[in-house]
């Protein structure tokens, strides 16, 4: 199905302003968009008429037919036509892959799930499988590359404003973000953007930080990376590294820049091989020591996971602490997959905050979007990229043939 987009010579203002007003409203009357957006009642309704005729709002049935409306004539309503296009939203993260197929409200229409080979290092395999797992996603939905009206993907890596990472000592962030910019260019908007990055918008959208303007959304699971936000910006710097935290390996008191998930795992498993815990004990007995063993055995009282989990629960203050004095943020957001069951650590890193710091310390709360908080933000970015760019691009092709 070819896009319905205007190319920019054809597009006006006022075209625009009802667009991105439909957005944020599920059906309108004419008067409602006059008195939202300040134009005149015929610039308006020729606006409206043009956005129907280009497919992207559709006009309901009018309140007499729906048997509201009993006199005098009828309110034309309408409404953004969901269905219009997709979104794309892509958490390609080194071993995993989850994409989230759309419609313009965002309501999801398919979620598609992959592993893939954490152990490559081949960038043109990456490339190839990245493409490859998005068009399955689009297929399973029913849908084709040319219904996308905006794709996002979530890389760990730092995205600068174009779409592209710096070049990384040992070539991870290379292998991370392979020029995805050009991977996806056939979609008429694309961002490639840093998967912690796109936990904030997440949680500025849906989460724990909606409604706040000054926060970090902290991706602790294997590694750190932070997603920070200031003054309702997300911050990126000159070559997107503002999230980066491997200045945590020079931190007293921190020393590396593994994440929650990593240091419960490792040690753990330090303590077990070393005769650190009670051989007889539940943390030596376990068949798979991870993280998420040891914050069960630690919420059920096992003394050898809760000294593990407090251990742990210094160092995230101490993260805390260090990015409230960096960024001043109202909100710290424990995101990811690792913020399930993480409740004991996240308490006892509050009560260990340094009570001598310069500015008040930030809140320490728990993010309630689990594992997909980066595809969920991705899907967010890509609403946005739609609402706020979609109309300026020059696509010429048009979804009228797709409706007759």
């Amino acid at each position: 199905m070819p896009h319905a987009f205007l190319p920019p010579a054809i597009r006006s203002p006022s075209q625009e302003a009802v667009w991105d007003y439909a957005w944020g409203v599920r059906e309108f009357t004419a008067s409602d968009a006059m008195e939202a957006t300040g134009m005149t009642r015929s610039t308006v309704i020729d606006a409206v008429d043009e956005l129907v005729e280009l497919g992207v709002l559709t006009e309901l049935a009018n309140a007499r037919d729906a048997g509201e409306y009993r006199k005098g004539r009828p309110a034309r309503r309408f409404e953004l036509r969901a269905d219009a296009a997709v979104l794309v939203g892509v958490d390609a993260g080194r071993g995993h892959m989850t994409v989230v197929v759309s419609d313009l409200r965002s309501q999801p229409l398919v979620t598609y799930r992959t592993e893939l080979d954490a152990t490559s290092e081949d960038i043109a395999e990456r490339r190839r499988r990245l493409r490859e797992v998005v068009d399955a996603a689009l297929d399973e939905a029913g849908k084709a590359r040319a219904d996308v009206a905006a794709l996002c993907v979530g890389v760990p890596a730092p995205v600068n404003r174009a779409g592209r990472s710096p070049r990384h000592p040992e070539g991870f962030w290379d292998l991370m973000n392979p020029d995805l910019i050009e991977v996806f260019d056939w979609a008429p908007l694309v961002r490639i953007e840093n998967d912690a990055s796109l936990a904030a918008v997440a949680e500025g959208a849906n989460g724990a930080a909606r409604g706040c303007v000054d926060y970090v959304s902290l991706l602790a699971g294997e590694r750190l990376g932070a997603g920070v936000v200031v003054d309702g910006r997300i911050l990126r710097g000159a070559h997107g590294g503002v999230g980066e935290m491997v200045a945590f390996d020079h931190v007293e008191g921190v020393g590396t820049a593994h994440g929650v998930g990593y240091l419960l795992t490792l040690w753990a498993r330090e303590a077990v091989a070393g005769g650190e815990v009670d051989p007889a004990g539940p943390l030596a007995r376990a068949a798979d020591l991870d993280a998420r063993v040891v914050l069960q055995l630690a919420a059920a009282g096992d003394p050898d996971a809760q000294q593990i989990s407090e251990r742990v629960s210094r160092v995230l203050a101490r993260i805390v602490s260090v990015l409230g004095s960096m960024f001043d943020p109202r909100l710290v957001v424990v995101s990811g997959a690792v913020s399930a069951g993480v409740e004991q650590v996240v308490e006892a890193a509050r009560s260990a905050l340094p009570t001598d710091l310069h500015l008040p310390a930030p809140e320490l709360v728990i993010s309630t979007l689990g594992a997909d908080v980066v595809v969920i933000g991705a899907v967010a970015a890509a609403a946005d990229l739609a609402r706020t760019q979609l109309l300026r691009v020059p696509v010429v092709e048009t979804l009228v043939a797709a409706r007759a």
